[in-house]
């Protein structure tokens, strides 16, 4: 079982997230703040991010890292995303890397994304929730 995550809601309509850990997050509806999709969508970027800083460092030296963009393909109809899509982008234009060299790193980033992140793992394929609702009175 991961860490424990729990959120609650603001008096001006916003939510904290938060972890026993110590993190701390303020989402909700409108401006300034992200939306549980848009969540969905941080959390499948920053997996990327992570998984790739090891072959992004190793190779381009310590505080270098991956740009992501996320983007989803929202169903109105259904209120579900039908499909993700991501662009890493990693800055190699000053580390002079050959045309094979960058080649490498390109496969060397897929591959540490498509064995670690988690986030990506769960969204391909078909996750159960299993939802209680209690109601204290």
């Amino acid at each position: 079982m991961g860490k424990r995550l729990w959120v609650e809601r603001n008096k001006d309509g916003s939510w904290d997230a938060f972890s026993e850990d110590g993190a701390h997050l303020k989402f909700g509806k409108g401006k300034g703040v992200f939306t549980p999709g848009d969540l969905m969508k941080v959390a499948l970027g920053a997996c990327a991010a992570l998984s790739s800083n090891f072959a992004v460092e190793n190779a381009l030296g310590k505080g270098a890292g991956a740009h992501v963009v996320i983007d989803g393909n929202y169903d109105a109809d259904d209120d579900a995303y039908l499909a993700f899509t991501e662009q890493v982008t990693v800055d190699a234009s000053e580390a002079g890397l050959s045309d094979e060299d960058a080649e490498k790193l390109k496969e060397r980033v897929t591959r540490h994304i498509d064995k670690a992140c988690t986030v990506k793992h769960t969204y391909e394929r078909e996750t159960p929730v299993r939802m209680q609702v209690t109601v204290r009175h």
